[in-house]
């Protein structure tokens, strides 16, 4: 029997290529005509761009590993450069091409804008988190593990916290120390490659998404976009989804606030759940415009990190602004949060004209808040034969396109082994 998979974002194509790739059949239901969930494309002004600029590291390799299963080549399609975290004028630090564990300690060492004794406990704070096995216990927030361990200020506000948002977009005073440390271990703790930034070339859908469908569309399964699901009901033996079926198993790969929409009786697992925004605005300037790195950070600004698309995409002039986790700019009128953006981006760029054009684009639910001991639901439900998949669905990583994968392919495996003759 058929195996049906509801949402098509990262989590659910992620799930339908495990299965199609072991023979199953498989049919995907999403209610967007565009395939990528949270992490999609959107249309402006002439460019295809996404609706939240998105970063990958070497670390994520399932997402890589199901890239190159469906033909999408990471190589051509995302950018890999060596760890780079700069905040023009105020730090740098660099990852150089040195074996484990020697990048990270020599990134550390020379980075620009602290000092010695700042380099050295920042060092200390790694190894002795190695020396743990990356386990901070109890769990608590990441600012208090780094009050406990007297981490100075500077080196919080440069290092620690911005790598914090841009991991868990969650801020420092909220966020989960435990869910960091999982991060850092496989990045910053992993082999060289794996603090690689990995910066897309292409829109999400097209990055994974689409290659995806056609995979599971060439193995005898269907991608239904624009096909949103109104009852899922459980007769007999299998389950209806409106009226298709029969299917022997359900992956529910929707946002975790659309589940009670769906199921109610599931509505209970993510109810203690709490919401982190991503604001990103596109800047379009003239043709010359660009950036002096296609990735910049910005400090004490309202934008967080700026992406030159030229650089990146071939979207010459269009630059984007990314602002993690909530903060005092959801207060701001968009317009005023563009006209301050655009300030902070001519700190940057010399001679900055007025954009031609500028679009914002809020995705308030855009993650979980990742927060200490969140208790976060297994991908087996009470009810035979459906599953979740997600990036809110337990695991090490945080809401991220990595922790989305991983959990499709967890509760396609799952399915495997509880089915293996289906």
């Amino acid at each position: 029997m058929k195996i049906a998979v509801i949402g098509a974002g990262y989590a659910g194509m992620a799930a339908a290529v495990e299965l199609a790739a072991a023979g199953r059949q498989v049919e995907v239901f999403e209610a967007s005509r565009v395939l990528g969930g949270r992490a999609r494309a959107a249309k402006i002004e002439g460019f295809s761009v996404d609706n939240g600029q998105h970063i990958l590291i070497g670390a994520y390799a399932e997402t890589l590993r199901l890239m190159r299963a469906v033909g999408a080549d990471p190589d051509q399609l995302l950018r890999r450069t060596p760890l780079r975290f700069e905040f023009p004028g105020e730090f740098l630090m660099s990852a150089p091409r040195l074996p484990a564990p020697l990048h990270t300690a020599f990134a550390l060492l020379l980075a620009r804008g602290l000092g010695w004794r700042e380099k050295w406990r920042a060092i200390r704070l790694m190894q002795d988190l190695k020396a743990k096995g990356y386990r901070i216990e109890p769990d608590t927030t990441v600012s208090a593990w780094l009050d406990a361990n007297e981490t100075p200020s500077r080196q919080r506000q440069l290092l620690w916290e911005p790598l914090c948002v841009a991991a868990l977009n969650t801020p420092a005073e909220r966020a989960s120390a435990q869910v960091l440390a999982n991060v850092l271990r496989d990045s910053l703790g992993g082999r060289r490659a794996a603090s690689d930034l990995l910066l897309p070339q292409v829109d999400l859908t097209a990055l994974f998404p689409e290659p995806a469908a056609q995979f599971v569309a060439e193995r005898g399964g269907a991608v239904h976009s624009g096909r949103r699901v109104g009852s899922i009901r459980r007769e007999g033996e299998a389950w209806r989804i409106d009226d298709a079926g029969p299917f022997a198993q359900v992956v529910l790969a929707v946002a975790p606030y659309h589940l009670g929409g769906l199921m109610p009786e599931l509505a209970a697992r993510v109810a203690h759940f709490d919401w982190e925004p991503i604001v990103t605005s596109y800047f379009s300037y003239p043709e010359w415009v660009r950036l002096r790195q296609p990735m910049l950070g910005v400090d004490a600004g309202l934008a967080q990190w700026l992406f030159d698309r030229g650089a990146l995409c071939g979207q010459c002039g269009l630059i984007a602004a990314v602002i993690s986790a909530r903060g005092r700019h959801l207060d701001l009128p968009v317009q005023e949060l563009e006209r301050r953006i655009h300030r902070e981006i001519a700190r940057l760029v010399p001679d900055l004209p007025e954009p031609l054009n500028v679009q914002t684009i809020t995705e308030k639910r855009a993650t979980f808040a990742c927060v200490p001991n969140l208790q976060r639901p297994s991908a087996r439900t009470e009810m035979p034969g459906l599953w979740l998949a997600g990036d809110y669905v337990a695991g090490d990583y945080p809401a991220t396109l990595e922790g989305a994968v991983r959990s499709g392919v967890a509760a396609a495996r799952q399915i495997l082994a509880a089915s293996p003759g289906n």
